[in-house]
């Protein structure tokens, strides 16, 4: 009996692996967002988004007292990975640990389905000729 449980468990331990690799196979049609999306132009205007920009930079940044310079555009629709995308930018100067602050920086944020989706740290185009406007509610947040 104990010789049949030592090669069964043998056997496991080899088929585990491939079964997982089931799990991790790339699938080029699978979308890069975490939210169900089409490639559809209609995508709606992210009518809360200066609140969703605010709980989200809440929870991304380190330290979210004593944000600088914060300054958001308004959502404009940028094509994003071959996908129709609502974009809000937002630049910022954050607090460092030793007290001093960054130079102002801009990050993207994407909506989709008019929820924010997801953060992109390297703007480039995405937010090439954005118009900002002051931005208190993200100086004004808390811990």
């Amino acid at each position: 009996m104990r010789a049949l449980t030592i090669p069964a468990r043998c056997l496991a331990i080899f088929l585990l692996p491939l079964a997982l690799t089931a799990c991790f196979e790339s699938d080029e049609s699978r979308p890069t967002s975490f939210i169900e999306d089409s490639n559809d132009a209609n995508q709606p205007v992210p009518a809360n988004y200066k609140a969703e920009v605010v709980a989200f930079m809440h929870t991304y940044l380190n330290n979210p007292v004593g944000v600088h310079e914060a300054s958001v555009a308004e959502p404009v629709q940028r094509t994003v990975g071959g996908r129709v995308r609502y974009v809000v930018c937002v630049r910022f100067a954050e607090r460092q640990s030793d007290g001093s602050y960054r130079e102002p920086r801009d990050r993207a944020l994407l909506f989709v389905g008019g929820r924010l989706d997801r953060i992109v740290q390297n703007t480039g185009e995405l937010c090439a000729g954005a118009v900002y406007a002051a931005f208190p509610e993200l100086e004004k947040m808390t811990r």
